[in-house]
This record gives C-alpha cells, sequence and structure tokens, in this order.
C-alpha cells in the first residue's frame, strides 16, 4: 500500500496515525488519502488498490510469513464436518485475498466470502456474507450457529454486529487480555490444540 501511495501519488506515507489491524482495504486507502490532503473519491481509491495489488505479489515474496499453528488442522477437520461451512469474511479485497492466501496454500478451503469490495465498513461485510451463504446453500443461518473468528477488536465488534459467536485468536496485534476486553465469546492464545478448539466451539 506503501508503495502504491508513492508510486500513484508521489507521496512517502507511513501509515502514522492510521490502525489499519481490523480495517478493509477501502477504509485504509480512504484514511491514507484524507491524512495527505487527496481527496478521497472513488477513482482516487480505485487507483491506490489497483496499485496495491499489482505490488502485492512480489512483496509477498520478500517477506518470511507462515500459517499460524493449528489453521491447517482446523481447516481440514471442519471441511470434511457435513455440518460446517467454512466462508472467508475478510477486510482484504477479492484479489488480494486470493493472492495472500493461494500464497500460503489456504485460498481452496473457502467456499465462498465477503470482502471490501462488497463494502469499506467491516461490520457491513456480514451481511454480504449470509446473504452468500443463502444463495449457497439455499438456507438462511442463524447468528448463534454463525462463528465470527479473528484476531482483533474489530473482528469481534463484526461479529456482535449481526449476533453471532466471536471467536478471539491473541495471534495479531492484539494480547489476549487486550482482547478479553472486548468479551469475545471465545478466546484462546492460538488454535494449537485443534481437538480442543474445535470440541469448545461445536459443544462436543
Amino acid at each position: 500500500m506503501l508503495d502504491a501511495m508513492q508510486e500513484r501519488f508521489g507521496v512517502e506515507e507511513d501509515l502514522s496515525g492510521i490502525t489499519i489491524a481490523g480495517a478493509t482495504d477501502a477504509l485504509i486507502a480512504r484514511m491514507m488519502l484524507e491524512k495527505n490532503g487527496i481527496p478521497a473519491s472513488s477513482e482516487n481509491i480505485t487507483a491506490l488498490l489497483d496499485g496495491y495489488l499489482s505490488f502485492l505479489g512480489e512483496r509477498l515474496s520478500r517477506h518470511r510469513g507462515r500459517v499460524l499453528p493449528g489453521i491447517i488442522r482446523l481447516l481440514d477437520a471442519l471441511r470434511e464436518r457435513k455440518d460446517c461451512v467454512v466462508a472467508l469474511l475478510t477486510g482484504n479485497l477479492v484479489r488480494g485475498a486470493e493472492i495472500k492466501l493461494s500464497h500460503y496454500g489456504v485460498w481452496d478451503y473457502f467456499e465462498f466470502g465477503a470482502f471490501a469490495d462488497d463494502h469499506h465498513e467491516r461490520n457491513e461485510l456480514t451481511r454480504f456474507a449470509c446473504a452468500r451463504a443463502l444463495e449457497k446453500h439455499g438456507e438462511e443461518f442463524s447468528p448463534e450457529n454463525i462463528f465470527v473468528i479473528g484476531d482483533t477488536p474489530r473482528d469481534i465488534e463484526c461479529g456482535k454486529f449481526i449476533g453471532a459467536k466471536t471467536v478471539a485468536i491473541a495471534t495479531g496485534n492484539y494480547s489476549r487480555d487486550q482482547l478479553a476486553a472486548h468479551n469475545p465469546d471465545f478466546l484462546f492464545e492460538d488454535l494449537s490444540n485443534t481437538d480442543h478448539v474445535t470440541s469448545v466451539l461445536l459443544g462436543e
């Protein structure tokens, strides 16, 4: 995103004063433009995000990222269950999510999703996710049967927005205590103990 800001608008941005954790790409772009006195028009936001996507794949190869403990086992376990649907609700653009998750080999686990292309406000993405679940499976998923999993307070807020069960994971920039202050329904240090996580979430 910083590369795109430099290329498209000639601005060296450092993200100071901008909280990106849990924000959508569209909102981050809007905040970056406004901070630098550039109109947050749809044209400028699109230009910045297009630039971001053009840099993303090459940038990923420079960083030593990894899939966190328990993720693959949990995704495998959930995919095998006939009573579970695995979807992606993310602040990433759909193309950005595909680039990132394909890089780490987990993109194909998700049946459908809701993305920053749908709305710049994260909470609104839950409505898109529920609508796509209905479209794909022909039934409405009641909030008590929906689990929103994430590692930021915004993820917890997003789940609460529709009355879903919220699952906080302390593997990101927020500590266990910081996440606990937002009262998630479930809180895990990480997902390494897959059997325990699934049994707690599914009440088994």
